[in-house]
């Protein structure tokens, strides 16, 4: 049997004491026995015993004499604590099924969401953005996690307030930098969130809106989650041919709004960066040795899942979705569209350039139902069945899918990933 079949994950290891040890006879809820405890904490397993007692770890060692209602038998498998999701995306289904059995059967208890965008704080602006018939039963995160309790969860739950939703609220989805009274009402969101609970504040800085915040505007941010003890998350502006600009700029604001940070999805992205992850590395140890706080997590596999609109330029996007498929509609503007993304460039991350070639992006999913056939297929041969280039079938699509197309995108090398984990 593959040893990942053979993992049996318990929930409550969170809540262990650093000092439980080897109790005397006694009775429990759960003994679970003859495991190997991989217990968090960067030890080499141990063979041990594990008690439960009323929903928590009661001990751990030799517990041979103790007495349970229930013995699992962990012969030769691992026991460790339910794994943490740091990049999730479930905050909306989660009140579809509480159950979250995509997270569970794979010994994930805990979720952390809110990658640049946030499930809350909202307006009405947001939602008719979002495409969104249903109105939600909250506008800020306390009343979301309000509702998530009413509904019932398996899994533990957080959320990062996203800089974009922030921005969204006040500025909208222009390109433009927020006047002074404005960057104070964002932060003003900001802050009602981390009071909400919120983790801390997040970017997502590759997809417009958030492609046209500044440095300073994200620093003002940052200051204020810090003032509640919150951290700075942040999918970077480039992974790619700018990898190095783009973590200088999440040192410098580290550095200025004295935040620990955490690295969304730490990648070398593009076929030209293969083989960059040591520099990647070297670049944030040294950034380390200088007392920032920096961490990252990372992907196990060489693809990265992205909406298909991603791969248009950012200027494109100014205005929200509507004003995207009005200019991929327009002839002249969708000939500057193409141009864009056929010109290697350091203003953008041109993941047109950096993947290996077309046969790099795979529909996901689709939202118009006479596209679903395009659900697993690769964008070069969707365009040979098209008689059509690949980088108009990508306009295509986005056209008749209304800009809502979830792509996977092969753009990773295999020792970059090993390296990173």
């Amino acid at each position: 049997m593959h040893p990942l079949t053979r993992l049996l994950f318990v929930v409550a290891f969170a809540l262990l004491a650093p000092n439980a040890q080897a109790a005397p006879a006694t009775s429990y809820d759960i003994v679970i026995r003859n495991g190997h405890v991989i217990d968090g904490t960067g030890s080499p397993w141990y063979s041990a015993d594990i008690a439960i007692k009323d929903g928590r770890i009661a001990a751990i060692g030799g517990l041979g004499n103790a007495d349970a209602k229930q013995v699992i038998d962990a012969h030769g498998m691992v026991v460790a604590p339910g794994f943490i999701d740091m990049l999730d995306q479930s905050g909306h289904t989660l009140l579809v099924d509480g159950h979250a059995p995509s997270k569970i059967f794979q010994g994930i208890t805990t979720l952390v969401t809110g990658e640049g965008e946030s499930i809350a704080p909202l307006d009405d602006r947001i939602l008719a953005e979002e495409g969104s018939r249903a109105k939600p039963a909250w506008r800020t995160l306390d009343g979301y996690f309000d509702v998530l309790q009413k509904h019932g969860i398996a899994v533990n739950l957080g959320t990062y307030v996203g800089a974009a939703t922030a921005r969204e609220m006040v500025i909208g989805y222009g390109d433009r930098e927020p006047t002074p009274d404005e960057l104070k009402q964002m932060q003003a969101i900001v802050a009602r969130a981390m009071r909400d609970g919120a983790f801390g504040v997040s970017t997502a800085l590759q997809y417009p809106p958030a492609t046209y915040s500044t440095t300073p505007e994200l620093t003002a941010l940052a200051k204020t989650a810090a003032s509640y003890g919150g951290i700075y998350a942040t999918h970077m502006r480039s992974e790619g041919n700018g990898e190095a600009a783009a973590l200088d700029e999440v040192f410098d604001i580290a550095r200025t709004a004295h935040i620990p940070v955490e690295i969304f999805h730490l990648k070398v992205a593009g076929h030209e960066n293969w083989g960059s992850m040591p520099k990647v590395i070297a670049k944030i140890d040294a950034a380390r040795a200088q007392g920032l706080d920096i961490s990252a997590d990372t992907y196990a596999y060489t693809a990265w899942g992205n909406d298909l609109a991603s791969f248009i330029p950012p200027w494109a996007h100014a205005g929200g979705t509507t004003k995207l498929l009005e200019r991929l509609q327009d002839p002249q503007t969708r000939a500057r569209i193409e141009r864009d993304m056929q010109t290697p460039s350091d203003a953008w991350s041109n993941d047109w350039l950096e993947v290996p070639g077309p046969h790099a992006v795979e529909i996901t999913s689709v939202q118009n139902p006479s596209l679903k056939n395009l659900e697993g297929r690769r964008l070069d041969e969707i365009a040979s069945s098209w008689h059509a280039k690949p980088i108009d079938t990508l306009i295509d699509i986005l056209i008749e899918d209304h800009a809502a197309t979830d792509v996977a995108v092969f753009g990773m090398s295999q020792p970059d990933v090993t390296l990173a984990l």
